[in-house]
């Protein structure tokens, strides 16, 4: 990546791309996801409006509601962390979309690369269990209606590097769009594999792009070992064999910190220890934010990490994915401080 001052001609640092998502969040014990969420435990399933009103019955209006999406958390923290953003995605025709879109203006992101599209917003039901995991049922509402003929390099126009979440990958088509007009406006590329679900269903595509111009994929445990479908090898070797393909491999593992590899580099990321988790729900958006916005202004890829790991192990002593704001301004002035 690039310092800042190679770009200067960029009007803004970063173009989140995925879903606008509302998040409903919500704190259950294991036996509601037995009795009432079919699948596993873990993950992202898509399910429809059926049965998304069938769970929040169940639930009894338990739910808390945030701002939500994969890339748009990125964005959202990345902002919140001094980088010029802007977030292309395709909100509903409803109030939650205007909250939505109120919110990340209200942040200083530009929204002018918004869609808007004929049917309700999308929304993300968020289940927390006591073990802090987190199972997400999502109705895409809207953002399922981005069509890869609404892209085009003019949404990318003076950005300098496009972040995509893995999940727009289930469609591929779009996400070939995407990938295609980013890398036309000039902008630097990174994708977080987002969900083993996504990998499982789309490996062969994501090779295809990493031959095609990847520079930064970032994968946690599960993801990293699905992509490979290699389930012994130790996590550094995983993550050299990533970057093998010619990207920045960001491999989050958890408490147990992060592996950064790029070229013949490897840099462990030692954990910042969280004793009271709360909810994992974004932690790894927040950490895309921290690493984003360290290697936007030309940091180490070891500072980018161990900034990134402290975004992310402040996000997950909080419900939701989105650290409250006076707390993040406490965050930036520890960040400031690293050495």
């Amino acid at each position: 990546m690039s310092d800042s001052s190679d770009s200067s001609s960029a009007k803004l640092d970063l173009i989140g791309v995925g879903s606008p998502i509302m998040d409903l969040i919500a704190t259950v014990p294991f036996e509601f996801l037995r009795d009432h969420v079919a699948g596993d435990q873990g993950g992202m399933v898509l399910v429809n409006d059926a049965e998304m009103s069938a769970i929040l019955t169940a639930l009894a209006d338990q739910t808390i509601t945030s701002t939500g999406g994969s890339a748009a958390n990125a964005t959202l923290n990345a902002t919140r962390l001094g980088l010029r953003t802007t977030y292309l995605g395709k909100l509903g025709n409803c109030d939650v979309a205007a909250t939505y879109r109120n919110r990340f203006e209200a942040l200083g992101i530009d929204s002018s690369r918004f869609k808007t599209g004929e049917v309700p917003n999308a929304r993300s039901l968020i289940l927390t269990t006591p073990d802090a995991d987190r199972t997400m049922r999502t109705d895409l509402g809207a953002a399922m209606t981005l069509s890869p003929d609404e892209i085009s390099s003019a949404d990318f126009e003076g950005c300098r590097h496009t972040h995509m979440e893995g999940y727009l990958v289930f469609n591929e088509a779009l996400a070939d769009a995407v990938l295609a007009a980013a890398r036309a406006a000039g902008c630097t590329v990174s994708i977080d594999l987002a969900s083993f679900e996504v990998i499982n269903a789309t490996r062969p595509w994501i090779f295809k792009q990493l031959a095609s111009g990847i520079d930064i994929v970032f994968a946690n445990e599960d993801e990293i070992r699905a992509l490979f479908e290699d389930e012994t090898s130790p996590y550094d070797e995983l993550a050299k064999r990533l970057a093998s393909h010619g990207v920045i491999a960001a491999v989050k593992v958890g408490k147990d910190g992060a592996w950064i590899a790029q070229g013949d580099e490897l840099h462990r990321i030692e954990p910042v220890v969280v004793d009271n988790v709360v909810d994992t729900n974004g932690a790894g958006d927040s950490w895309a934010a921290g690493f984003l916005s360290a290697q936007l202004r030309g940091k180490s890829l070891a500072e980018s990490g161990k900034i990134a790991s402290h975004v992310g192990a402040e996000t997950v002593k909080h419900l939701g994915p989105i650290i409250p704001d006076d707390i993040f301004a406490d965050l930036k002035s520890r960040l400031e401080n690293l050495s």
